[in-house]
């Protein structure tokens, strides 16, 4: 075949091509900017130290599921959990510092252990993993080293695998000049923990409640 014909081959399939499907343009992100971006907003979250949150939580592991809601006040060097059933009644109250971490059971029962993930576990038959998620919740990895991370557009974490959990994020709002998470889940080989987050408050004035 000359290669006139050989030209005249590919055109005409290139021309029957586009009568049947449009092409589609694509831009691939810009690695630079990506990284701009996740700079910046993990820059505009890093100072934040205390906050108060209270929303939705589900719990699932080994077979059952537990589900209620919590309010969670966290400043530098203790925290204060409390846990409740779908009825409103009070589970457990945890409360941590660096001394000692404490549980109040629903009967009154009170417990002690040096960190608030074994008092949980021997408990309430399910790790909460306090020490790590004070981070996560907001959005941005702890100290430990980071197996993976996945951001968006925004340069948001949308997935993270650290400290032998795999945070996801669905949804995200915005906090006074921060973007926060809404909706998240953690999961490791023996939990799966979903968090709806329907108030934030990181300046001292509780936000209003997300939809659901």
């Amino acid at each position: 075949m000359s290669l006139f014909f050989r030209y005249a081959a590919i055109a005409a399939t290139l021309a029957i091509a586009g009568c049947s499907t449009a092409p589609v343009k694509t831009s691939l992100p810009n690695p630079q900017a990506q990284s701009d971006l996740t700079q910046q907003h993990q820059a505009s979250i890093a100072n934040i130290r205390n906050f108060n949150v209270g929303g939705r939580m589900g719990v699932q592991t080994d077979g059952r599921g537990v589900s209620g809601t919590i309010q969670w006040q966290h400043h530098d060097n203790k925290d204060d959990i409390a846990l409740y059933s779908p009825m409103g009644g009070k589970m457990a109250d945890v409360k941590s510092t660096d001394d000692k971490v404490t549980l109040i059971s629903s009967d009154g029962k009170i417990y002690t252990a040096d960190d608030a993930e074994t008092l949980t576990q021997q408990t309430l038959g399910w790790r909460l993993p306090v020490t790590n998620l004070s981070d996560w919740v907001l959005g941005r990895p702890t100290q430990a080293p980071i197996e993976q991370s996945i951001f968006d557009a925004s340069g948001k974490l949308t997935k993270l695998v650290q400290d032998g959990w795999e945070i996801e994020y669905q949804e995200y709002r915005a906090v006074d000049e921060h973007q926060l998470p809404n909706k998240l889940t953690l999961r490791n080989p023996k939990l799966y923990l979903k968090l709806v987050i329907e108030r934030w408050d990181v300046s001292g004035k509780v936000q209003a409640e997300a939809q659901p």
